[in-house]
């Protein structure tokens, strides 16, 4: 039960609360990517942009579509689409567990009243080929954030490593205002009026309706055309990006170095490359399988052999996406060099349980 007597924030003015708190200390607000995704992880803003040493910070929800979790609108803490508030600090700052402690009391959540606890919790994501060393977040027994310090990401190990802290909005939510449904969540409340919308007002439909897609009716034969579609032109468009990657890149740094204008034209080739319209065919390939796996379409032994498939799709694009950022066929080593005494430091620290 929720002690506190002051009125709990509605679902929208969480995600204020949140964005805010963000934006104050630096984060770019982006919005939700318009790709289907099974986690905020997944969107560009995270799995690209932790890669190479860039320091990036971004804060943004994503709604996160996973089509064996749908249960008809008809359990009330599970979800086919549920929202997640993503944040990526890269570097991490040294105070990054103070901080987010901080964002927990911005949302209403008073650390006085309430266990606040970090389990052990390493996180892992085979189709995308990342991991991490983290934690879950526990608030009286209940899991309310995923707390992960990014090691490697399509493959890639990253240096300077990425803190990523992925809020569960509704648990949250329905935390704060002490209701037993996702779907009693108050999603908005009309300052004039009084009148309330419900997330269920907001949401029921697509939980019904998806469910009712996702497990019935899908078609399996055109769902796998749409996913070997989808798997082939994501390929072909990798093999010419790394065709042309590997044509710029044999150009001697000697020779580019002394031909500023060639060197300006190579990296605007570079920009050109479409390696953010292949990531769309990669996430719409998971997507994909992931509609096949609710269906009941695929086998377990097909199962691990889909699941390479894609990994080898997101593994390529993030290579790529790493020798894309190189100026002209040179990265800039200076800035790695700069950004790794902070990498290191964070590798080692310890984060303090709470109880």
């Amino acid at each position: 039960m929720n002690p506190s007597k002051v009125k709990p924030p509605t679902f929208q003015e969480l995600i204020l609360r949140l964005q805010t708190f963000w934006v104050e200390r630096g984060c770019v607000l982006q919005q939700p990517y318009d790709v289907e995704v099974g986690a905020g992880t997944m969107a560009p803003e995270t799995f690209l942009r932790v890669l190479g040493p860039k320091p990036y910070k971004v804060a943004y929800v994503q709604p996160s579509r996973r089509p064996a979790d749908g249960r008809y609108g008809e359990n009330p803490n599970r979800l086919y689409k549920h929202m997640q508030l993503q944040v990526i600090l890269k570097p991490p700052p040294e105070n990054v567990q103070d901080l987010y402690l901080e964002s927990l009391g911005a949302m209403g959540i008073d650390l006085r009243q309430h266990d606040i606890k970090f389990e052990e919790d390493n996180w892992e994501s085979p189709t995308l080929g990342a991991w991490g060393i983290g934690w879950q977040v526990m608030l009286d027994g209940l899991e309310i954030t995923q707390f992960t310090y990014f090691q490697q990401c399509g493959g890639v190990d990253l240096d300077p490593i990425s803190a990523e802290l992925t809020y569960g909005l509704e648990r949250i939510a329905a935390f704060l205002q002490d209701v037993d449904s996702i779907y009693d969540i108050v999603w908005a409340r009309d300052l004039k009026t009084g009148s309330v919308t419900t997330y269920g007002d907001v949401r029921l439909a697509d939980e019904l309706q998806f469910s009712v897609y996702n497990f019935e009716a899908a078609e399996i034969e055109k769902t796998w055309k749409h996913f070997e579609l989808c798997e082939e032109e994501c390929r072909g468009l990798l093999d010419h990006i790394n065709g042309e990657l590997k044509k710029m890149d044999s150009a001697p740094f000697s020779v580019v170095a002394a031909a500023p204008q060639l060197a300006a034209r190579i990296r605007k080739q570079r920009a050109r490359l479409p390696l953010l319209a292949a990531y769309d065919l990669c996430l719409k390939c998971s997507h994909l399988f992931n509609i096949l796996d609710a269906r009941g379409a695929i086998s377990v032994t097909e199962r691990v052999g889909v699941i390479a498939r894609v990994r080898a799709l997101a593994v390529g694009i993030a290579k790529a996406w790493v020798d894309q950022q190189k100026q002209g066929g040179i990265s800039d080593e200076q800035e790695q060099e700069e950004e790794k005494p902070a990498a290191k430091k964070i590798k080692t620290e310890r984060v303090t349980a709470i109880s």
